[in-house]
Protein backbone atom coordinates (compact mmCIF):
# COMPACT_ATOMS: atom_id res chain seq x y z
CA UNK A 1 0.00 0.00 0.00
CA UNK A 2 2.98 2.32 0.85
CA UNK A 3 4.34 1.94 -2.51
CA UNK A 4 1.01 2.51 -4.43
CA UNK A 5 0.88 5.79 -2.29
CA UNK A 6 4.45 6.46 -3.17
CA UNK A 7 3.53 6.17 -7.20
CA UNK A 8 0.32 7.66 -7.00
CA UNK A 9 2.36 11.16 -4.75
CA UNK A 10 4.92 11.40 -7.76
CA UNK A 11 2.82 12.65 -10.35
CA UNK A 12 0.92 14.75 -8.09
CA UNK A 13 4.18 16.65 -7.01
CA UNK A 14 5.03 17.25 -10.91
CA UNK A 15 2.03 18.37 -11.29
CA UNK A 16 1.72 20.90 -7.80
CA UNK A 17 5.38 22.02 -8.70
CA UNK A 18 4.32 22.97 -12.19
CA UNK A 19 1.64 25.21 -10.62
CA UNK A 20 4.05 26.50 -8.47
CA UNK A 21 6.66 27.24 -11.18
CA UNK A 22 3.31 28.86 -13.13
CA UNK A 23 3.31 31.63 -10.18
CA UNK A 24 5.32 33.58 -12.08
CA UNK A 25 2.77 33.99 -15.15
CA UNK A 26 0.51 35.92 -12.33
CA UNK A 27 2.73 38.98 -11.52
CA UNK A 28 0.89 41.32 -14.11
CA UNK A 29 2.88 43.33 -16.93
CA UNK A 30 6.46 42.00 -17.61
CA UNK A 31 7.47 40.11 -14.79
CA UNK A 32 10.96 41.35 -14.75
CA UNK A 33 10.25 45.10 -14.94
CA UNK A 34 7.46 43.93 -11.58
CA UNK A 35 10.43 42.59 -9.80
CA UNK A 36 12.60 44.83 -10.47
CA UNK A 37 10.66 47.80 -8.75
CA UNK A 38 8.85 49.05 -11.79
CA UNK A 39 8.94 51.37 -14.90
CA UNK A 40 11.50 53.09 -12.72
CA UNK A 41 14.01 50.31 -12.46
CA UNK A 42 17.19 50.66 -14.91
CA UNK A 43 17.39 48.71 -17.92
CA UNK A 44 20.49 46.51 -16.73
CA UNK A 45 18.28 45.70 -13.72
CA UNK A 46 15.75 44.79 -15.73
CA UNK A 47 17.48 42.59 -17.94
CA UNK A 48 20.07 41.19 -15.12
CA UNK A 49 16.65 39.68 -13.54
CA UNK A 50 14.99 38.17 -16.62
CA UNK A 51 18.45 36.28 -17.30
CA UNK A 52 18.84 35.02 -13.72
CA UNK A 53 15.00 33.78 -14.20
CA UNK A 54 15.22 32.65 -17.56
CA UNK A 55 12.59 34.37 -18.62
CA UNK A 56 14.22 35.13 -22.32
CA UNK A 57 13.92 31.22 -22.69
CA UNK A 58 10.27 30.01 -23.41
CA UNK A 59 7.97 28.78 -20.82
CA UNK A 60 8.52 24.78 -20.83
CA UNK A 61 11.91 25.12 -21.00
CA UNK A 62 11.85 27.25 -17.98
CA UNK A 63 10.07 24.77 -16.05
CA UNK A 64 12.14 22.42 -16.90
CA UNK A 65 15.26 24.20 -15.99
CA UNK A 66 13.78 25.06 -13.02
CA UNK A 67 12.45 21.35 -12.14
CA UNK A 68 15.70 19.97 -12.73
CA UNK A 69 17.34 22.56 -10.27
CA UNK A 70 14.18 21.73 -7.96
CA UNK A 71 14.97 17.60 -7.82
CA UNK A 72 18.18 18.69 -6.61
CA UNK A 73 17.39 21.12 -4.19
CA UNK A 74 18.84 24.10 -6.36
CA UNK A 75 16.21 26.70 -6.42
CA UNK A 76 18.34 29.48 -7.74
CA UNK A 77 19.79 32.68 -5.30
CA UNK A 78 17.12 34.87 -3.64
CA UNK A 79 16.78 37.98 -5.56
CA UNK A 80 16.94 40.05 -2.33
CA UNK A 81 19.81 38.36 -0.60
CA UNK A 82 21.45 37.25 -3.56
CA UNK A 83 22.30 33.66 -1.16
CA UNK A 84 20.94 30.12 -2.38
CA UNK A 85 17.47 29.66 -1.29
CA UNK A 86 18.06 25.98 0.12
CA UNK A 87 20.62 27.87 2.46
CA UNK A 88 18.36 30.35 3.31
CA UNK A 89 15.13 27.39 3.85
CA UNK A 90 17.76 25.19 5.40
CA UNK A 91 18.59 27.82 7.79
CA UNK A 92 14.65 28.26 8.99
CA UNK A 93 13.32 24.89 8.84
CA UNK A 94 14.28 24.24 12.59
CA UNK A 95 12.57 26.85 13.73
CA UNK A 96 9.33 25.86 11.56
CA UNK A 97 9.61 22.22 12.28
CA UNK A 98 9.80 22.51 16.06
CA UNK A 99 6.73 24.56 16.14
CA UNK A 100 5.09 21.93 14.23
CA UNK A 101 6.19 19.07 16.21
CA UNK A 102 5.07 21.27 19.60
CA UNK A 103 1.51 21.68 17.87
CA UNK A 104 1.11 18.32 17.05
CA UNK A 105 2.08 17.72 20.83
CA UNK A 106 -0.42 19.18 21.84
CA UNK A 107 -3.29 18.40 19.50
CA UNK A 108 -2.74 14.70 19.44
CA UNK A 109 -3.00 13.83 22.90
CA UNK A 110 -5.58 17.04 24.27
CA UNK A 111 -7.81 15.81 20.95
CA UNK A 112 -8.02 12.16 22.74
CA UNK A 113 -8.09 12.88 26.04
CA UNK A 114 -11.20 15.50 25.20
CA UNK A 115 -12.20 12.82 22.74
CA UNK A 116 -13.22 10.24 25.12
CA UNK A 117 -14.20 12.02 27.56
CA UNK A 118 -17.09 13.26 25.67
CA UNK A 119 -17.45 10.24 23.69
CA UNK A 120 -18.00 8.30 26.82
CA UNK A 121 -20.70 9.64 28.22
CA UNK A 122 -22.40 11.73 24.45
CA UNK A 123 -25.31 14.24 26.64
CA UNK A 124 -23.60 14.54 29.63
CA UNK A 125 -22.73 17.94 31.53
CA UNK A 126 -19.20 17.45 30.61
CA UNK A 127 -19.93 16.63 26.92
CA UNK A 128 -22.01 19.41 26.82
CA UNK A 129 -19.31 21.69 27.71
CA UNK A 130 -16.63 20.59 26.12
CA UNK A 131 -19.21 20.53 22.78
CA UNK A 132 -19.51 24.59 24.00
CA UNK A 133 -15.62 25.44 24.51
CA UNK A 134 -14.55 23.82 21.18
CA UNK A 135 -17.08 25.89 18.56
CA UNK A 136 -16.08 29.03 20.61
CA UNK A 137 -12.65 27.45 19.78
CA UNK A 138 -13.26 26.98 16.41
CA UNK A 139 -14.22 30.02 15.82
CA UNK A 140 -10.92 32.06 16.74
CA UNK A 141 -8.12 32.41 14.37
CA UNK A 142 -4.89 31.56 15.34
CA UNK A 143 -3.62 34.89 15.00
CA UNK A 144 -6.25 36.56 17.40
CA UNK A 145 -5.54 33.60 20.10
CA UNK A 146 -2.14 34.87 20.00
CA UNK A 147 -2.28 37.75 20.43
CA UNK A 148 -4.42 37.33 23.10
CA UNK A 149 -1.77 34.71 24.58
CA UNK A 150 0.42 37.50 24.51
CA UNK A 151 -1.50 40.07 26.05
CA UNK A 152 -2.61 37.79 29.31
CA UNK A 153 0.98 35.53 29.84
CA UNK A 154 3.50 38.33 28.65
CA UNK A 155 2.32 41.89 28.93
CA UNK A 156 0.01 41.27 32.25
CA UNK A 157 1.51 38.50 34.06
CA UNK A 158 5.21 38.68 32.48
CA UNK A 159 5.38 34.70 32.66
CA UNK A 160 6.46 34.42 28.84
CA UNK A 161 8.62 36.60 26.58
CA UNK A 162 6.15 38.21 23.93
CA UNK A 163 8.41 37.14 21.15
CA UNK A 164 11.54 35.35 19.80
CA UNK A 165 12.88 32.01 19.05
CA UNK A 166 15.91 30.11 21.15
CA UNK A 167 16.89 27.09 19.26
CA UNK A 168 16.23 23.71 21.61
CA UNK A 169 19.99 23.02 21.53
CA UNK A 170 20.82 26.01 23.18
CA UNK A 171 18.05 26.06 25.81
CA UNK A 172 15.72 23.81 26.51
CA UNK A 173 13.75 26.12 28.61
CA UNK A 174 14.23 28.86 26.44
CA UNK A 175 13.05 27.06 23.33
CA UNK A 176 10.21 25.91 25.48
CA UNK A 177 9.03 29.38 27.01
CA UNK A 178 9.22 30.95 23.36
CA UNK A 179 7.50 28.39 21.36
CA UNK A 180 4.74 27.50 23.85
CA UNK A 181 2.78 30.26 22.99
CA UNK A 182 2.59 30.30 19.12
CA UNK A 183 2.33 26.13 19.15
CA UNK A 184 -0.99 26.84 20.89
CA UNK A 185 -2.73 29.82 19.03
CA UNK A 186 -2.10 26.66 16.08
CA UNK A 187 -3.07 24.24 17.86
CA UNK A 188 -6.15 25.57 19.71
CA UNK A 189 -8.57 24.72 16.41
CA UNK A 190 -7.01 21.64 15.56
CA UNK A 191 -7.81 20.30 19.00
CA UNK A 192 -11.15 21.22 18.63
CA UNK A 193 -12.00 19.93 15.57
CA UNK A 194 -10.52 16.85 16.00
CA UNK A 195 -11.68 16.00 19.93
CA UNK A 196 -15.55 16.61 17.80
CA UNK A 197 -14.40 13.91 15.66
CA UNK A 198 -13.33 11.66 17.52
CA UNK A 199 -16.23 12.01 20.27
CA UNK A 200 -18.67 11.52 17.26
CA UNK A 201 -16.96 7.82 16.39
CA UNK A 202 -16.70 6.91 19.78
CA UNK A 203 -19.82 7.52 20.25
CA UNK A 204 -21.56 5.56 17.66
CA UNK A 205 -18.70 3.04 18.56
CA UNK A 206 -19.45 2.70 21.80
CA UNK A 207 -23.11 1.35 20.85
CA UNK A 208 -21.82 -1.75 18.33
CA UNK A 209 -21.77 -5.05 19.09
CA UNK A 210 -18.63 -5.87 19.16
CA UNK A 211 -18.10 -3.21 21.98
CA UNK A 212 -21.01 -4.85 24.24
CA UNK A 213 -19.33 -8.25 22.79
CA UNK A 214 -15.96 -7.06 24.80
CA UNK A 215 -17.62 -5.78 28.24
CA UNK A 216 -19.64 -9.04 28.22
CA UNK A 217 -16.14 -10.84 28.61
CA UNK A 218 -15.51 -8.38 31.24
CA UNK A 219 -12.91 -6.15 29.46
CA UNK A 220 -12.14 -3.25 31.67
CA UNK A 221 -12.61 0.36 30.56
CA UNK A 222 -8.89 0.88 29.19
CA UNK A 223 -9.03 -2.93 27.07
CA UNK A 224 -12.74 -2.20 25.82
CA UNK A 225 -12.22 1.97 24.94
CA UNK A 226 -8.63 1.77 24.05
CA UNK A 227 -7.92 -1.91 22.69
CA UNK A 228 -11.49 -1.72 20.74
CA UNK A 229 -13.40 1.12 20.10
CA UNK A 230 -10.78 4.30 19.93
CA UNK A 231 -9.03 1.96 17.36
CA UNK A 232 -11.95 1.36 15.66
CA UNK A 233 -13.44 5.20 15.73
CA UNK A 234 -10.02 6.87 15.39
CA UNK A 235 -10.29 7.36 11.04
CA UNK A 236 -12.64 10.17 10.85
CA UNK A 237 -10.35 11.91 13.41
CA UNK A 238 -7.34 11.02 11.26
CA UNK A 239 -8.63 12.36 8.67
CA UNK A 240 -9.43 15.34 9.70
CA UNK A 241 -5.69 15.93 11.62
CA UNK A 242 -4.35 14.82 7.99
CA UNK A 243 -6.63 18.06 6.29
CA UNK A 244 -5.52 20.06 9.42
CA UNK A 245 -1.86 20.36 8.29
CA UNK A 246 -2.31 22.62 5.46
CA UNK A 247 -4.50 24.73 7.43
CA UNK A 248 -1.54 24.69 10.21
CA UNK A 249 0.93 25.23 7.46
CA UNK A 250 -1.20 28.58 6.23
CA UNK A 251 -1.47 29.97 9.60
CA UNK A 252 1.69 29.21 10.49
CA UNK A 253 2.98 32.19 7.95
CA UNK A 254 0.75 34.57 10.22
CA UNK A 255 1.56 33.15 13.91
CA UNK A 256 5.63 32.88 13.05
CA UNK A 257 5.28 37.26 12.13
CA UNK A 258 3.56 38.01 15.04
CA UNK A 259 6.21 35.83 17.59
CA UNK A 260 9.06 36.82 15.28
CA UNK A 261 9.85 33.20 15.12
CA UNK A 262 12.87 33.04 12.32
CA UNK A 263 10.89 30.04 10.43
CA UNK A 264 9.58 29.69 7.14
CA UNK A 265 6.34 31.39 7.39
CA UNK A 266 8.52 34.81 8.25
CA UNK A 267 10.66 33.66 5.44
CA UNK A 268 7.70 33.42 2.81
CA UNK A 269 6.26 37.17 4.15
CA UNK A 270 9.23 39.14 3.73
CA UNK A 271 9.82 37.02 -0.02
CA UNK A 272 6.53 38.22 -1.09
CA UNK A 273 7.08 41.59 0.26
CA UNK A 274 10.22 41.83 -1.57
CA UNK A 275 8.64 40.01 -4.84
CA UNK A 276 11.49 37.31 -4.44
CA UNK A 277 10.23 34.82 -6.57
CA UNK A 278 12.84 31.65 -6.58
CA UNK A 279 12.37 32.55 -2.53
CA UNK A 280 8.21 32.04 -2.87
CA UNK A 281 8.13 29.18 -5.46
CA UNK A 282 10.90 27.30 -3.34
CA UNK A 283 8.47 27.85 0.14
CA UNK A 284 5.11 27.12 -1.30
CA UNK A 285 6.49 23.62 -3.12
CA UNK A 286 8.20 23.21 0.40
CA UNK A 287 4.73 23.35 2.00
CA UNK A 288 3.33 21.17 -0.71
CA UNK A 289 5.71 18.50 -0.09
CA UNK A 290 5.01 18.70 3.57
CA UNK A 291 0.99 18.26 2.44
CA UNK A 292 1.81 15.11 0.31
CA UNK A 293 4.01 13.77 3.44
CA UNK A 294 1.18 14.67 5.73
CA UNK A 295 -1.43 12.76 3.53
CA UNK A 296 0.87 9.75 2.92
CA UNK A 297 1.62 9.07 7.00
CA UNK A 298 -2.79 9.51 6.79
CA UNK A 299 -3.21 6.65 4.78
CA UNK A 300 0.13 4.24 6.65
CA UNK A 301 -2.15 4.98 9.12
CA UNK A 302 -5.69 3.76 7.89
CA UNK A 303 -3.72 0.64 7.47
CA UNK A 304 -3.02 0.51 11.14
CA UNK A 305 -6.73 1.10 12.17
CA UNK A 306 -8.42 -0.50 9.70
CA UNK A 307 -6.53 -3.94 8.20
CA UNK A 308 -9.32 -3.88 5.20
CA UNK A 309 -7.50 -0.63 3.80
CA UNK A 310 -4.28 -2.01 4.18
CA UNK A 311 -5.33 -4.98 2.21
CA UNK A 312 -7.08 -3.05 -0.43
Amino acid sequence: MIARRLLVSIPLLFAMSFVVFSLVTLIPGDAATTIAGGNDASPETIAEIREELNLNDPFLVQYGTWLKGAVQLDFGSSLYTKRPVSEELIERLPATTSLAAAVFAIVIPLSMLFGILGGLRPGGLLDRGLMFSTSVVVAMPPFWIGMVLISIFSVRLGWLPPYGYTPFSEDPLGWFTGIIMPAVALAAAGVAIVSRQLRAGLTDTMGSPFVRTAWAKGGDTRQVVVGHALKNSAIPAVTVLGILVGSILGSTVIVERIFSIPGVGTYIIVAVGNMDVPAIQATVLLFVVAHCIANLIVDITYGYLNPKVRAA
